[in-house]
């Protein structure tokens, strides 16, 4: 392991969760709440009371997932060490699209999974899925040649499935379909599902083969079939400063929401497409062909498994190192196309509502972003001729300055750890100010974001899967 690697790695292993990043705002936005109340009965306060107090659904569980990860950290000494995986085959598999202005961060990505998670696996194939005739092909193919590790499995064009999914669905089910041919669909087949963007670390490797060999350790009923890690975003992969800072939101949530829900059995927040990892058997009893509509295969993925294998699930402390978006403009595209797929998997009928509800919540929260910035809020008041914007009842400020204050939390937590796993493993003085600083232009840019694919979903629009262009 090279000197940089071993940095991190110490780094990491003495991370948890902060406390007083949510405590301390917590306090003053609740002083400042109760202080400053007035009752208010009009129509702008109902609307106030209710916007603003639907995150809280998510934000308690939020807070719980933080939560149990401090907890597992102060146990931490009773866990058995990282040991090497030597009756399991990982299959580490990586879609991509095949273009040239994505085929750097590609080869990153692949060389990563050579360098580190050897140590670990001694049965280890890299599966690299291409389109046939992709631009990038050959460029590819010159990769795949470096080591003896890496296959390239192309999909044909005039490949169908039996439902007619399209996208990153279709390519996935080809390869699901391919295992099952060359019977690699078996309990000690995993398969980690990795994005063309994305690499990992030593931590990574050691986490995965902990959480693989845990399960040859545990009793028939506590064994687990799935398992989310976290998605970081070292500095030195960033093409825009910017974006990189808007997107510390999402580490935050892996260690929040996904921690809380796929880490104890039932993933109803969905899970990511990277840093996924699945017993092969099990997804053999799935696969993807969710269908045409399918934009979002992973939350799909993840709320099926939840009808079929409940409480089956689990988190890992391990970590995969992609690039944020590389203008403001990809960050939008980015995450309408997430907006527009979870809106319609959210009224998707196949999927029962238990495991629906609270995705539902989310998104709900998510598109109504916009009425609930406070710009907005402030120019209702002005126009409504009362600047009144306390809430019908003096016990919903708990509520806000919950919500309020782990807003912050996601922001300041989730800079931290890009920052942790980034060159140098601080943050500049002035990052974490500027972040938050700077959350009201984020919950502008989120919030486009999830009403414009609201807006695209409630026009029937065809479904289209944007690939942006990956920063090295």
């Amino acid at each position: 392991m090279s000197r940089q690697s071993s940095k991190l790695a110490r780094r990491i292993e003495y991370w948890r969760p902060g406390i007083l990043p949510f405590a301390l705002p917590f306090a003053l936005l609740m002083g400042w709440g109760l202080w400053t109340y007035r009752p208010n009965g009009t129509p702008l306060g109902w609307i106030l009371t209710i916007v603003w107090s639907l995150p809280a659904i998510g934000v308690l569980v939020g807070l719980q997932g933080a939560v149990l990860i401090r907890r597992r950290h102060r146990r931490r000494h009773e866990m058995a060490p990282a040991a090497e995986v030597s009756n399991d085959l990982l299959i580490v598999l990586v879609p991509t699209i095949g273009r040239h202005d994505t085929y750097p961060a590609l080869e990153r990505s692949v060389q990563s999974y050579v360098e580190h998670l050897p140590l670990y696996f001694s049965q280890l194939r890299i599966d690299v899925l291409t389109e046939e005739g992709c631009e990038a092909g050959e460029r590819i193919d010159r990769l795949a040649a470096t080591d003896p590790l890496i296959r390239v499995v192309t999909v044909p064009k005039s490949y169908r499935t039996a439902n007619g999914t399209r996208f990153k669905a279709r390519a996935n089910h080809y390869s699901h379909e391919l295992r099952i041919e060359e019977g690699e669909a078996r309990d000690e087949v995993w398969v980690l599902h990795m994005d063309d963007d994305t690499g990992v670390g030593p931590d990574t490797a050691a986490a995965l083969a902990q959480f693989i060999n845990r399960q040859r350790r545990a009793a028939p009923d506590e064994v687990k079939h799935m398992a989310q890690g976290i998605l970081t975003y070292p500095r030195e992969h960033a093409a825009n400063r910017f974006t990189w800072f808007a997107d510390s939101v999402r580490p935050a949530d892996d260690i929040a929401r996904f921690r809380a829900l796929t880490g104890t059995g039932t993933p109803i927040a969905g899970v990511h497409g990277e840093l996924l990892v699945l017993r092969a058997s099990v997804e053999a009893t799935i696969g993807w062909d969710f269908g045409p509509k399918a934009i979002v295969e992973d939350a799909q993925l993840a709320l099926t498994f939840c009808s079929r294998y409940p409480g089956r699930s689990d988190w890992f402390n391990g970590r995969c190192y992609g690039a944020s978006p590389a203008t403001v403009r990809d960050f939008v595209k980015q995450r309408e196309r997430w907006s527009w797929g979870l809106v319609a998997l959210c009224f998707n009928r196949t999927i029962p509502l238990r495991h629906r509800w609270f995705l539902a919540v989310c998104v709900a929260t998510w598109i109504l972003g916009p009425l609930q910035h406070i710009g907005m809020i402030l120019a209702f008041a002005w126009l409504s001729g009362s600047m009144n914007t306390s809430p019908v009842a003096q016990s919903i400020v708990l509520l806000w300055a919950l919500n309020f204050a782990y807003v912050i939390w996601t922001y300041w937590e989730g800079l931290r750890l890009n920052s942790l796993v980034s060159r140098g493993g601080r943050r500049h003085w002035w990052e974490p100010m500027a972040v938050v600083a700077l959350i009201p232009v984020f919950s502008v840019l989120e919030g486009l974001g999830g009403f414009r694919g609201f807006l695209k979903f409630i026009r029937g629009e065809e479904n289209q899967f944007v690939v942006i262009a990956k920063p090295v």
